[in-house]
């Protein structure tokens, strides 16, 4: 097996799987959402990524890539501890984020956020406080059915969805507090 900056490829003549070519696509986006590469070229490198039909092209695309650091790298973890915490404006999207408050608020504000995933996991639970999440318009909001105590969650991120957009997945457990989801403001 050939090794590109921690990623294992087989023999590079050998073709790629569908799951092979989504897994280098996904390394893209979380390059693009790191900065190390632009959106333009992401672009044309996920085209590629798609179009690629062996092991070589594929391991080409990311050869200058260092290897991803493991899922705890690709989470954002948000937990009031004293004060109440405010993500917005411009900012880059993992796609694993983890709200926790127990009596203080917590606002994810995405409509300035730079996401190149096409898909978010936000896992929020909440005491007494509140996790409030606005997202931009296109964006895709799903509550996921594990979820607990789902009177406390108000999706208000209504109107058209975008399937170019990221789907964000809400995994919520809010306890006397609340998580109010709504869309951002024109």
């Amino acid at each position: 097996m050939n090794r590109s900056h921690g990623q294992e490829f087989p023999a590079p003549g050998a073709r790629a799987a569908d799951s092979d070519r989504e897994a280098v696509a996904e390394r893209l986006r979380m390059a693009a959402g790191d900065g190390r590469i632009d959106p333009a070229e992401l672009d044309e490198r996920l085209e590629r990524a798609y179009a690629s039909k062996t092991y070589a092209e594929l391991e080409a695309l990311v050869a200058d890539l260092p290897a991803s650091s493991g899922p705890g790298a690709q989470t954002l973890e948000l937990k009031t501890h004293l004060s109440a915490i405010r993500q917005s404006g411009p900012w880059v999207v993992p796609p694993r984020i983890v709200a926790e408050c127990k009596m203080l608020n917590i606002l994810i504000d995405f409509t300035e956020a730079t996401c190149v995933h096409r898909e978010v996991t936000l896992e929020a639970s909440c005491g007494m406080g509140t996790v409030q999440v606005v997202v931009p318009a296109g964006w895709a909001v799903r509550i996921d059915p594990a979820s607990t105590n789902t009177a406390h969650i108000a999706n208000r991120a209504d109107g058209p969805v975008d399937p170019t957009e990221p789907v964000l997945t809400v995994l919520g457990h809010p306890r006397s507090g609340q998580i109010k989801i709504r869309r951002g403001r024109r």
